[in-house]
């Protein structure tokens, strides 16, 4: 499925951030002319807060965005690490979405309790117009790590033992993650390099379960791609 993607390479993680800027307004764009609204997924992580800055900068129909996340980490609510307040502090504050169009994950109940409920926020939502995503070292998105079982009807997952701190985690599912018309992955540096190559030539990772209705945009630089 990855070999559907189209694949943007850049020279730098900041040549990065601005086509992918506009590729999200520009949906953003004609999802609203469409049907009214933009229902946006949100990543975490360095390489989508540069995103975010920029899109803090720029003029959108803000008014009719609605804005999910793709994961989060079992924290409070105020916690730095949280992908919550990085998206907070980048984008959400700076821009007038609406606060009852912010949808964030409970994390802070647990990753049970989180689950149930984001479930029901998210049930309604589907499908999303555009989900943001990265890929981690071992080929993880969102919270989706290899050697980790979940049912796979499950719109949103309770994750535990992650490999990475803090271990207790949520995060939508690779079928909730996949039920979007678009999907845009933004990876930088060379520590993602090995990833990338396995991706690309089709190891199951969790990075390869999540495929959208048309094909993927994957801006990458140099550096990660490295082909």
């Amino acid at each position: 499925m990855q070999n559907n993607h189209r694949w943007h390479v850049l020279e730098t993680a900041e040549q990065v951030a601005q086509p992918a800027c506009q590729h999200i307004l520009e949906i953003a764009r004609h999802a609203i002319a469409e049907q009214g609204k933009f229902k946006l997924v949100l990543a975490g992580g360095s390489t989508p807060e540069k995103v975010y800055h920029l899109l803090a900068q720029t003029n959108a129909d803000w008014q009719r965005w609605y804005i999910y996340f793709g994961d989060e980490r079992c924290l409070p609510v105020d916690h730095k690490d949280r992908n919550s307040v990085m998206a907070a502090q980048s984008f959400l504050e700076k821009v007038a979405i609406p606060a009852s169009q912010i949808f964030t994950m409970p994390a802070e109940l647990g990753p049970e309790q989180a689950a149930k409920s984001y479930q029901q926020t998210i049930a309604g939502a589907l499908p999303f117009h555009l989900v943001l995503l990265g890929i981690g070292e071992d080929g993880h998105t969102a919270s989706l790590f290899p050697g980790h079982k979940h049912p796979e009807q499950e719109l949103v997952h309770a994750v535990y033992n992650a490999p990475k701190p803090p271990p207790e985690r949520v995060s939508l599912s690779a079928k909730a993650l996949s039920s979007t018309d678009r999907l845009i992955f933004l990876i930088t540096g060379a520590s993602k390099q090995e990833a990338v190559k396995n991706w690309r030539l089709g190891q199951d990772l969790p990075v390869a379960a999540v495929t959208a209705q048309n094909p993927g945009d994957i801006y990458i630089d140099r550096a990660a791609y490295n082909a």
